[in-house]
């Protein structure tokens, strides 16, 4: 380990000091409410059990998804191993509610490219879009919502839904704050009560005190390889909210007439509990980590956002490169800095759901697992690396003293 580059984080580490004692303050916070729910609910050793086949009668399943109701204070949820990964469960949300004839209005820009050919930006013959399901996009202001044209399209527009993404994705913006989703949602329903809201809200729980349910959304959508999963789910996503619309998201997973009541957990249950138990505080080591970072490479005279004191709404750490070579060396060095994979160079290619060539560092346990330590970006201007996870921070700080270190061995 280079000595000059120990001593430069270690005095990084002094700057952030104050972010990380708040850090703690949230971790704690949230960790009391995770073991108030599982206090509430009973979870007993019974509950690790699985199911197989048809997945009737799973109280483990049950249990998980009673813990996530509580803890998002949400009229019901849907947790499951079923879902392929976060955007599969805002596709199928968006199935579930969207109807021909109706409107999908996205409040917070383009949503994340993943969605492209769901949503049929991108043609694809199974989009909404070939459903005839319409959708336009209003895109933020200096990074807040525009309320003067959101308010002109529902005055004349029936929407049936209003997407908004809280993490900024592969875009510029910043990610949004919880108290300007709760700002924008009294003023849509002021509005137009009858527009269910549906946050995507991946990268960014734990991050605070409050979840969009409790600011008034209908709907909330997360992943199980991010934040809640804590790095030991190996799969799976959660849908939480109103529960006529859960009832229909769990009959557009499964089928109508069975929705939440079948879906075989197949041994998954105490990896899903254990991992929502860890995830408070690993999300804490994420943010640690991202601040950390955000002050060396701001030192280093690079663009950052957020900058190390900023207000974290989730745990995504963007450095704009300016340049394909940099953003290709740094994700390079952190996935020789990471547990899994470190021998491998890794390249940029043609991910599928991607419009752009994409470069990922992810040696993880969980195949593309975000709250491990990992950093991708698209191979277009201005090159932003986009880092996030951790599982603890100790890691975080030797991988980021190892990818500086690989940095000046590359000359960047």
């Amino acid at each position: 380990m280079n000595n000059e580059i120990y001593n430069f984080i270690n005095n990084c580490e002094k700057d952030v000091a104050e972010k990380f004692k708040y850090i703690d303050e949230i971790n704690f916070k949230n960790s009391l409410k995770v073991l108030n729910a599982f206090h509430k609910n009973n979870i007993s050793e019974a509950c690790f059990e699985g199911t197989t086949g048809y997945g009737y009668n799973d109280l483990g399943r049950e249990k998980i998804e009673d813990v996530y109701k509580d803890i998002f204070k949400s009229e019901d949820a849907l947790v499951r191993s079923q879902f392929i990964s976060g955007s599969h469960a805002l596709t199928v949300v968006l199935f579930a509610l969207l109807r021909p004839g109706d409107i999908l209005l996205s409040i917070s820009g383009k949503p994340y490219d993943t969605l492209d050919e769901v949503i049929g930006i991108v043609d694809n013959p199974s989009s909404l879009k070939s459903f005839s399901v319409k959708y336009d996009q209003i895109n933020l202001i200096d990074d807040d919502f525009d309320y003067e044209k959101i308010g002109n399209y529902l005055k004349n527009n029936k929407v049936k839904v209003i997407e908004i993404q809280r993490s900024k994705g592969y875009s510029t913006r910043k990610s949004i704050s919880i108290e300007k989703v709760e700002k924008v949602i009294n003023y849509i329903k002021n509005i137009s009560k009858e527009t269910i809201i549906m946050i995507d809200n991946c990268y960014c729980e734990f991050v605070g005190l409050k979840e969009p349910i409790e600011v008034g959304a209908d709907i909330v959508v997360g992943s199980l390889i991010k934040n809640l999963g804590g790095g030991i789910a190996p799969n799976g996503a959660y849908v939480v909210g109103r529960s006529d619309l859960i009832k229909l998201v769990s009959e557009r997973l499964t089928l109508p007439g069975e929705g939440k009541e079948v879906g075989p957990t197949l041994g998954i249950n105490k990896q899903i509990l254990q991992g929502l138990f860890m995830a408070p505080s690993v999300v804490a080591s994420s943010l640690k980590v991202a601040v950390l970072t955000s002050r060396a490479l701001e030192l280093m005279g690079y663009e950052v956002e957020p900058k190390y004191q900023d207000e974290r709404v989730d745990i995504v750490q963007n450095i704009v490169f300016n340049d394909k070579d940099k953003l290709i060396n740094f994700t390079r060095g952190i996935q020789k800095s990471s547990p899994i994979d470190s021998a491998a160079l890794v390249e940029a290619w043609d991910m599928p759901g991607y419009s752009d060539q994409v470069i990922m560092a992810s040696g993880s346990f969980v195949q593309g697992s975000s709250i491990e330590l990992s950093c991708d970006g698209p191979i277009r201007p201005p090159y932003i690396a986009y880092m996030q996870g951790s599982l603890t921070y100790e890691y975080g700080k030797i991988a980021l003293i190892n990818t500086l270190e690989y940095l000046k061995k590359t000359k960047i």
